[in-house]
């Protein structure tokens, strides 16, 4: 192995950092956000160079975000030929029918991502989660491979021990009973339908047949790095440490919202700021901001009745939908006169918004989230309180964190209301009655729901502003992680 060379500006040490993301922008963009802190913590005797290994098109949608960090560089490769149509290479993109040709492309990778490894050389490497082979390219070129996890520990631990009873849960079928999580930390019972648990812990499908050879490889990797920061997950931070990792650094929010605006506004992609002018016409916390995330697909029918709720709730809100939302066979999603109804009080943004800057912003008092990673993160440091609204994957466990653990949140469709599930066949369209009731009751306050949710995010926002400020948690993480890639790198050979 070729130790961090000593030849960055002014004798400083170099350490070399390549990093490796899945396709899709809930990676792509906080793993860049992750390579901009670890070169932003460059110190008088290391210096962090950090290069993106992407596909063409992904290359252009981080491109803003890196702008003018000459210490953040990126190397492209081709993305494998899967079917997709050109420039479509990522799940944000793909049509929910070919969501399976991304996750082929994930094994078809394999190849570029060695070829590029061996031909740079990093002195470490930060990969994603699907790409286990890193571990063992690492131990080849002899670096230390890390694991870069954008999910929170808390949804980790609960799918880690989920797996544990997988079989009893496939046995029981798609009607069996709820499923208690066994062994997690804190004495909070957490239990879960099994039409809200994610696809691979119900029938087989691409991550249950890998889950082993990527939980394997994590663990003989050099560590793991989480974006979360400690007083989110506690006490959970703890016990992945123990179980599930090397070393763990948790590092988060890598979106800090203390970032400049214009780079709020840019991160991820070219935001519409015209959104942003439009809220500083309302008053302080009265617009709901409605977001499902880059890769949800809502029926035309559930669209409309989104629509229709969010007519009938009677606030402002800013609602974000997938520039293809609603398209069916030409079908319109609008119901006859609504925008013209809806003018002046809501304002719908089609395709790309710039999140941080719209939580940032005073105007807004709710966010309607599908909870994801990444939007819980971004609430919970922005101090805004959440309706819960999951889809897919880990996103129904991840609200459990958000309304029961943390509890900066509310469902929109509470315990009692129609079925809820991951896979669209078997949930139910949520109504508009249900939504106009959820939203014009969280933000009337009715119950206190909103005060105590509103409270405990504002102090999450101040506890993020801690962990990433000077010796905070995520300040020191992204230092200890550095300096342990210093000295690995520097007693190998």
């Amino acid at each position: 192995m070729a130790a961090a060379t000593a030849d960055g500006h002014g004798g400083r040490r170099r350490l070399r950092v390549f990093f490796l993301p899945f396709f899709a922008r809930g990676h792509l963009i906080p793993m860049t956000d992750l390579a901009c802190l670890m070169a932003a913590a460059s110190t008088d005797a290391v210096e962090v160079e950090a290069t993106m290994a992407v596909t063409p098109a992904n290359a252009a949608a981080i491109a803003a975000t890196i702008a003018g960090n000459a210490a953040v560089r990126v190397v492209c490769y081709p993305f494998p030929d899967v079917g997709l149509a050109r420039g479509v290479e990522c799940l944000g993109a793909a049509a929910a029918h070919d969501a399976w040709r991304v996750y082929r492309a994930v094994d078809l990778s394999r190849p570029a991502h060695e070829s590029l490894l061996r031909h740079h050389r990093p002195d470490a490497i930060v990969a994603d989660v699907p790409f286990w082979w890193a571990t063992g390219v690492a131990a080849e070129l002899g670096v230390p491979r890390l694991t870069f996890n954008p999910v929170g520990v808390f949804p980790q631990l609960a799918m880690n021990n989920l797996v544990a009873v997988r079989p009893d849960i496939v046995r029981g079928g798609a009607d069996g009973p709820p499923v208690t999580v066994p062994g997690m930390p804190g004495g909070r019972e957490i239990t879960i339908p099994v039409s809200e648990l994610p696809d691979f812990l119900v029938q087989d499908d691409h991550l249950s047949m890998s889950w082993d050879r990527i939980k394997a490889s994590q663990l003989a990797g050099f560590g793991v790095v989480v974006n979360t920061f400690a007083a989110l997950e506690a006490p959970y931070c703890d016990e992945f440490s123990r179980v599930d990792a090397r070393r763990a650094y948790f590092v988060g929010p890598v979106s800090q919202p203390s970032r400049a605006a214009a780079a709020a506004v840019r991160r991820g992609g070219d935001g519409d700021v015209d959104c942003l002018r439009w809220l500083s016409t309302k008053p302080s916390q009265s617009v709901v901001y409605v977001c499902f995330g880059s890769w949800a697909h809502f029926s035309v029918t559930q669209t409309r009745e989104l629509a229709l709720g969010l007519e009938a709730s009677n606030q402002p809100f800013l609602w974000v939908i997938r520039s293809d939302s609603g398209d069916g066979g030409g079908e319109r999603w609008a119901p006859e006169g609504w925008e013209r109804r809806m003018e002046g009080r809501g304002m719908v943004v089609r395709g790309w918004a710039p999140q941080l800057a719209v939580l940032a912003h005073p105007s807004v008092g709710a966010f309607v989230t599908h909870c994801g990673w990444n939007s819980v993160l971004e609430a919970a440091a922005a101090g805004v309180p959440a309706l819960t609204w999951p889809l897919v994957f880990e996103q129904f466990i991840n609200e459990r964190l958000v309304t029961e653990v943390a509890a900066f949140g509310a469902r929109v469709w509470e315990d009692g209301g129609g079925k809820r599930g991951v896979r669209a066949r078997e949930a139910e369209t949520v109504p508009a009655g249900v939504i106009a009731r959820a939203v014009a009751g969280f933000m009337a306050g009715g119950g206190g729901r909103r005060e105590r949710a509103a409270a405990m995010a504002t102090a999450l926002a101040e506890s993020a502003r801690v962990a990433v400020g000077e010796n905070g948690s995520s300040w020191r993480d992204i230092r200890r992680l550095i300096q342990d890639l210093t000295d690995a790198t520097a007693s190998q050979p």
